[in-house]
């Protein structure tokens, strides 16, 4: 089981697993270097902080190993997800359920009206990553696959009103609330997309 997690002193070596040669060579991207991971959790953790947040950056551990992070932009035009993995996780399905883990965050608590994502041509299996989130291809942008999902719709009454929303009893849209330190904040959609 994943769990999503806020970035902290002390992750800046898993920073530098996690940005490999390998993890970035569709992201157009160097490798991150020791530098880089240190200004990147204190920038991370400067993020965390600011009211209202408009960027949320997570820890995807699982068994206590930070293997990834999970991004949620809401700074843009709408707002986007974004992720990366260590090379030696891959094809676990650890990416697609922090992408859903943070698509709960998004329609939950934040409750965005859409989320957009996008990945390179030639690196499919973040395509695959993102429709087994539930993403649906919208086009191609700029040399990107664009990708977008909207919440669930919630079932009218007959009476025209809205009926009672069921609860989601689906492990994907469980975000651990311990692990966020999220302000209540009126929503403005914002991002584009990672």
């Amino acid at each position: 089981m994943i769990e999503l997690r806020e970035l902290g002193s002390g992750d800046e070596e898993s920073l530098l697993r996690i940005y490999s040669v390998e993890s970035t060579e569709y992201l157009g991207r160097a490798p991150m270097d020791a530098d880089e991971a240190c200004s990147r959790v204190r920038d991370v953790m400067a993020a965390a902080a600011q009211s209202p947040r408009t960027l949320y950056v997570l820890g995807l551990v699982v068994a206590g190993d930070l293997l990834g992070i999970v991004k949620l932009h809401r700074d843009r035009p709408a707002a986007a997800v974004s992720y990366i993995l260590r090379a030696d996780s891959w094809g676990r399905g650890y990416a697609t359920e922090g992408v859903r883990n943070i698509l709960a965050l998004a329609f939950g608590r934040l409750e965005l009206p859409e989320v957009r994502a996008k990945h390179r041509p030639d690196n499919p299996a973040s395509g695959r990553v993102l429709r087994k989130a539930g993403f649906a291809p919208i086009g191609e942008r700029n040399g990107f696959i664009t990708y977008a999902i909207r919440p669930p719709r919630t079932p009218r009454a007959p009476s025209g009103r809205r009926a009672p929303t069921p609860k989601r009893t689906s492990r994907h849209y469980s975000l651990p609330e311990r692990n966020l330190q999220d302000r209540a904040e009126p929503v403005h959609p914002s991002a584009n997309n990672a």
